[in-house]
């Protein structure tokens, strides 16, 4: 059973804990109690094997692919933590009746993940502490200690430990074993190459011993055999003795960037020499010190609330958030499943601009702009899609990996268990409102920070070669004389192959007006921006003036008679069935359906215009809001990792504040529940972002609305305040929610203007304002 009420003090909300140890889930805690920094993620299995084990470790942004159909993916790479334990010649496991005082817990604010029990042999009890963090201090670092004591009587213990680079993605293996060699008969130094990217990996680990505190400097016993490298510890402990094993291990990579990267990485053993010299608590201090400045001191949300476990729930996201997102280099971006699993293969989708975004352009505006600069160096490959589709402009990848390859969606997915033919995934063919919404996320970020240099540099050019592509997409009609986008599938998955889906078309048009008032400002106040880009891409005013009158033509639907938005040309048209059994059963329609035949059926994955409200709400009344929230939300069985945060904010906007606060508990436990298979795969990262949004543009009631922000909070019952800093225009502002007024303090140097309940504030430096 996973806990949420363990930690006290300053740890009170910030710890995870499982109470029992549970052989076939071991998927669960692997994933939620994934430790990273970034640069690497490392999953939280445990160190002794077992069958169900899937053992992860992923450097961002060091995609391979395999051979044939196999797809571009962020690859496997060595194991370091797990090692092998033998005692009194018996290989150390676990199972349900060998284990007393079981505790695994995750401590969010450190980012330490802590394992302890008592282990129970044929006439022994041993106790056991596992403690590891991957440090926030040094992107490269990872660390670990295992403490062994004999209870009951002596015992002899050998301890089998170094770099396993057997391991594979479900199979697929991504690495040439290159080298493998030791150092000063301590250091264990591997090579591995990617096998088509052709990605260097470099990986070092190192063992310091303990016997009842004092080092013991014996040396290990090399074990070197095919993709392994070990070193063998014997030892004999007396009862009550501790033996205590410390690893240290760093990771680099020959695409890490020169201020990171070691400058030579065959000797790179040198650098782990010096660093393991400090010792564990010392390094592990230093993570802390970094997680707390990077993280917690610049960016803890503090929510008053009924339910203490609302606190946990936004730590949780928080430190996921920080654990997944590779700040460091605007080459990579945010996977679907972070680094903690397989899952989507490590691909970004458009769950980044319209989920996560959105936390880092509030909070964290250096690491939005270096997420959005990763769109900007895939223009190539966006141009290269374009292209090959017969298009113009910048048409984004669905899936995007290595941000020059373009489309990395896999072609086939599984096969069909009847016909044992592959099954063709439509969605990197005809999922095409990504374009609009890598537009929307420049768009965000320029509004927020008004940064005019990203602007010049970067956003300019997305937002025009998107509109470029949706102009050159939109097609005639013989019924009227409207332009129309058909044959697409919406953020709604479960209907395909429709026409005129109302968020494609809107975002669309959307698109396309924006970027013809960026280029009539350009053109008129920045010259040298406007020859630059004239010259890139061919910019004419006749070029913008068909853009500019091909949008006003795109087809709109409006709300009827009855307020209602059609969500595409014929979904209100479609079959019903009864949905009572899918409702609380996620993917459970797939189970007695295929998608052809969900298509032809009433029925959401997320609904589209809810997720149009999300971006857009200031452009329909509450009471077109209302409407499409009751009649669309009875056929969404949000199955959807992104839906319940979606529908958590509009339900808040709309006054329904307790099927808003519901919705936002269910968001919060897609990943953090009881749930032991709801995540094996990995993390659903944009619900995490989802959960920030919930608290924040819905309770909160922050919102941009167009170049202005606005704050109209609507808490709901359980919750009395909300408390959390922002960075808008360059000052740091706090926000601090209550049931009844909002106190915001501006902790910048220059003024700024916002909106308080409607009303304008100017709030100068180091005062406060109560509205």
């Amino acid at each position: 059973m996973i806990l949420y009420n363990k930690g006290t003090g300053e740890y009170q909300n910030f710890l995870i804990t499982e109470d029992c140890f549970d052989e076939y889930n071991l998927g669960k805690t692997e994933t939620i109690m994934c430790q990273g920094n970034g640069y690497m993620c490392i999953r939280g299995a445990a160190e002794e094997n077992y069958p169900k084990k899937t053992a992860n470790t992923f450097i961002a942004g060091t995609f391979n692919k395999g051979p044939g159909y196999e797809p571009t993916e962020l690859p496997n790479t060595a194991d370091t933590f797990s090692m092998e334990i033998i005692i009194d010649g018996k290989r150390f496991f676990l199972t349900e009746d060998n284990v007393i005082d079981y505790d695994k817990t995750l401590n969010l604010k450190t980012g330490e993940l802590t394992r302890t029990f008592k282990y129970q042999t044929k006439d022994n009890l041993i106790s056991f502490e596992f403690t590891r963090f991957v440090s926030a201090d040094n992107l490269h670092l990872a660390a670990q200690r295992v403490k062994i004591t004999p209870l009951n009587k002596d015992a002899q213990i050998v301890i089998i430990s170094g770099i396993d680079s057997k391991t594979t993605n479900s199979g697929e293996a991504h690495f040439i074993d290159d080298t493998r060699r030791f150092f000063e008969k301590r250091f264990i130094f591997t090579k591995l190459t990617t096998t088509q990217s052709k990605i260097d990996f470099f990986i070092n680990a190192a063992h310091r011993i303990f016997l009842d505190d004092v080092e013991d400097h014996t040396l290990p016993q090399p074990l070197m055999n095919r993709r392994e490298a070990f070193q063998k510890y014997s030892f004999d402990i007396s009862v009550g003795s501790t033996l205590t094993i410390e690893k240290y291990i760093t990771y680099y990579t020959s695409i890490d960037n020169k201020n990171v990267a070691c400058e030579d990485n065959e000797k790179s053993y040198l650098i782990l020499k010096d660093i393991m010299g400090e010792g564990y608590e010392a390094l592990l201090k230093e993570s802390i010190a970094a997680l707390d400045t990077k993280l917690w001191s610049r960016d803890a949300i503090t929510i008053r609330s009924k339910n203490e476990f609302d606190q946990l729930a936004i730590n949780y996201a928080m430190y996921h958030l920080f654990a997944m997102t590779p700040a460091h280099d605007p080459r990579m971006n945010i996977g679907a499943k972070g680094l903690s699993g397989e899952g989507y293969k490590g691909h970004a989708f458009w769950d980044t601009e319209v989920f996560l975004l959105p936390r880092y352009i509030v909070q964290n505006p250096e690491v939005a702009k270096s997420l959005i600069e990763y769109r900007y160096h895939g223009l190539e490959g966006a141009r290269k899609k374009a292209k090959e589709n017969g298009f113009e402009g910048a048409m984004f990848p669905w899936e995007a990996a290595n941000p020059e390859d373009g489309e990395v969606t896999p072609i086939y997915g599984g096969m069909d268990v009847y016909t044992g033919e592959r099954e063709r995934i439509k969605t990197g063919f005809i999922e095409i409102h990504i374009t609009s919404d890598v537009a929307f996320g420049v768009y965000s970020y320029f509004n927020f920070t008004g940064d005019q240099e990203f602007m010049d540099n970067y956003g300019y050019e997305i937002l025009l070669e998107t509109a470029s592509f949706w102009s050159s997409r939109l097609e005639t009609s013989k019924e009227d004389d409207l332009l129309h986008i058909t044959n697409v599938i919406g953020p709604d998955e479960y209907t395909e192959h429709i026409d005129d889906n109302a968020y494609t078309n809107y975002l669309a048009k959307w698109n396309m007006d924006y970027a013809v008032k960026c280029y009539n400002d350009i053109k008129a106040n920045r010259p040298e921006v406007y020859a630059r880009l004239a010259k890139k891409i061919g910019l004419t005013d006749e070029m913008m003036a068909t853009i500019a009158e091909r949008a006003s033509k795109v087809y709109i639907p409006v709300p009827g008679e009855d307020l209602i938005i059609d969500q595409d040309t014929t979904y209100r048209a479609l079959e019903e069935i009864d949905l009572t059994k899918y409702r609380n059963n996620v993917m459970g329609i797939l189970k007695d359906y295929n998608l052809d035949q969900i298509s032809k059926f009433k029925v959401s994955k997320q609904a589209d215009i809810m997720v149009l409200f999300l971006l857009f709400g200031e452009n329909w009344s509450n009471e077109i809001k209302a409407a499409n929230f009751n009649y669309y939300e009875p056929y969404c069985l949000h199955d959807s990792s992104l839906s319940f945060s979606t529908h958590c904010i509009l339900a808040n906007d709309i006054g329904n504040t307790t099927y808003s606060y519901e919705l936002f508990k269910k968001a919060t436990t897609i990943d953090l529940g009881q749930d032991m298979k709801a995540c094996d795969a990995g993390v659903h990262a944009a619900s995490y972002g989802g959960i920030w949004q919930c608290v924040i543009n819905g309770f909160a009631g922050l919102r941009m609305i167009g170049t202005d922000l606005h704050f109209n909070p609507r808490l709901p019952e359980e919750i009395q305040g909300i408390t959390f800093n922002m960075i808008y225009k360059g000052q740091t502002l706090k926000a601090k929610i209550e049931k009844e007024e909002i106190t915001l303090t501006n902790l910048g140097e220059e003024t700024v203007t916002v909106f308080v309940k409607g009303e304008e504030v100017t709030l100068q430096n180091g005062l406060n304002i109560t509205r």
